[in-house]
């Protein structure tokens, strides 16, 4: 499917708007600003993924926007753009064992760190949707709903996403009968009646499926 990203006046003024935040950062001194998300805190089955992004100074992507704003085809084609003009991008992955022995907002913070880890410079400052990293020695600006406010972590809610998706879209195939490429492992009725019918699977969260009555 084609994806067209009009840059019309609206546009223009809505990433305006979404680079506020960077555009402070910049003004404050910073250089490297860092963009950080994640996907995947509530399903009952795979991993949670986190991203981080450094866009650049320079570097605008017409249509990134939070990645649930998004349909599929969009944020594939937004994965892209990010992926070939930023500066550059981390991924994180915390599969669902680790999620079960920790739980998902630890989960989650390491999977955060993991996905800084894997740029290719140290950000010097973090913009985060809502949440703040512990033991990390960056300054952080925690933003409520950051996704749709700043574009570094709305690129990387994209990303986070994107490759959440591809590797739940995998399980399909391995596990026929659970339909995961259309769930994504959420909870939704299809995925409910299809553990009530063929269990659990090594990829399902112990933790956040103990109350389903098989």
């Amino acid at each position: 499917m084609a994806v067209t990203i009009k840059l019309d006046d609206k546009e223009i003024q809505r990433l305006d708007k979404m680079t506020e935040y960077e555009r402070q950062c910049y003004a404050e001194g910073y250089t490297l600003v860092a963009g950080l998300d994640e996907a995947g805190r509530g399903p009952l089955a795979g991993p949670v993924v986190a991203a981080a992004v450094i866009l650049g100074k320079d570097v605008v992507i017409p249509g990134v926007n939070d990645s649930k704003k998004l349909s599929e085809a969009k944020r594939e084609y937004l994965y892209n753009e990010i992926m070939e003009k930023a500066y550059s991008v981390g991924v994180g992955i915390v599969d669902n064992e680790i999620i079960d022995k920790v739980n998902i907002l630890n989960a989650t913070y390491i999977a955060m760190k993991e996905a800084l880890s894997k740029l290719k410079a140290t950000p010097e400052i973090l913009l985060m949707d809502a949440v703040q990293l512990k033991d990390v020695n960056i300054p952080q600006k925690p933003i409520i709903k950051g996704d749709s406010l700043s574009l570094s972590i709305a690129a990387a809610s994209i990303i986070a996403k994107v490759e959440r998706d591809r590797i739940i879209s995998c399980y399909d195939d391995i596990y026929p009968g659970y339909s995961f490429g259309k769930h994504k492992g959420y909870g939704t009725k299809i995925h409910m009646e299809s553990i009530k019918k063929l269990g659990l699977l090594p990829i399902h969260r112990r933790t956040f499926t103990k109350n389903i009555v098989l």
